[in-house]
């Protein structure tokens, strides 16, 4: 998959696709079938398939002081999307310059004179350009003045008539905000995966017994704080592969932890993987973060922890 950064400084080979767009913020299941309906109409034309997204994610630039919302990172993002296919990835930097153009202006300033745009796909809700003032309809009318064409695709739901829910990243933060990785999954069409770099801890679960690989949560939507049943991509390394294993996510009670991380133990494992890129996909929540009365306590915690972790992965 290639990656473009910049609209204004594209090579021929980079213009010309047929592109969803959207901030593709977990790749869920709505998203999922934007991409479905701009795939079949790249292969009806015989285009590259494409996705305009934007970095950093404007809520964050909206509302810098806001509480970490983001169900994955750029990274995670895309190698998301290139595994559903994408050919050209437009991430296009949302800075002051970006978020000030009128609608008109995005879609010819943008779509049409920088990426050569064939053809959009969007969410029947979608909005744009400054101060969200374009909208489908907008956005129709440009594609016919200007030369591109535009599909909007109906939001996607959940479940039956009685109990409908609409797929969209706000109801999977709120199912993993209350534990319920299942629920999200649901809605996915994947596991929540929390991706990043193996970072160097305290090593204070190799002293008992439970090696862990740490990583940051930084800038990531905390999911329910406690711990999870996972399955584990070691995707970077001599090790790369899958592995089953149990995690602690959050601050980590009895060593007074500051910032919340992610630990993991990976079963029948025994490799250095510092600095390896890992993907933790939550499986199932176990139980909460607690603090016990002294080591020992807490070793016989988590061997249950782990069996139970084993029973549970060992059905999928």
């Amino acid at each position: 998959m290639q990656i473009v950064r910049d609209y204004q400084f594209v090579t021929e080979s980079d213009r010309g696709a047929v592109a969803a767009i959207g901030n593709f913020d977990g790749v869920h299941l709505g998203h999922q079938a934007v991409l479905d309906i701009a795939r079949a109409e790249a292969k009806r034309i015989g285009a590259p398939l494409g996705v305009i997204t934007f970095e950093p994610h404007p809520r964050q630039v909206f509302a810098p002081d806001g509480p970490d919302f983001r169900l994955s990172g750029s990274a995670a993002r895309a190698n998301r999307l290139e595994k559903l296919g994408v050919e050209k990835l437009y991430e296009l930097a949302f800075n002051p310059s970006l978020s000030g153009l009128s609608p008109r202006d995005f879609a010819e300033k943008v779509l049409v004179q920088g990426l050569g745009i064939r053809h959009v796909v969007v969410g029947s809700d979608f909005h744009f350009g400054k101060g969200r003032a374009g909208d489908i309809e907008t956005l129709r009318a440009f594609g016919a003045e200007l030369g591109f064409g535009v599909t909007a695709a109906e939001l996607v739901h959940k479940g039956d008539r009685k109990a409908d829910i609409e797929i969209s990243s706000t109801a999977i933060r709120g199912a993993l905000r209350e534990g319920k990785p299942r629920e999200a999954a649901a809605m996915l069409g994947h596991w929540h995966r929390i991706e990043g770099k193996v970072i160097s801890g305290f090593q204070r679960g190799r002293e008992l017994g439970f090696p862990t690989a740490n990583m940051s949560l930084d800038g990531l939507l905390k999911p329910k704080f406690g711990v999870y049943a996972v399955l584990v991509d070691i995707l970077t390394g001599p090790s790369k592969g899958r592995y089953h294993g149990a995690a602690s996510l959050g601050m980590r009670p009895m060593f007074d932890g500051e910032e919340p991380n992610l630990e993991t133990f990976i079963f029948d494992f025994r490799a250095d993987i510092y600095g390896c890129i890992l993907s933790i996909g939550l499986v199932d929540y176990l139980r909460p973060e607690l603090k016990f009365d002294g080591l020992p306590a807490l070793i016989e915690q988590m061997d249950k922890d782990c069996a139970e972790a084993r029973r549970i992965l060992d059905a999928l």
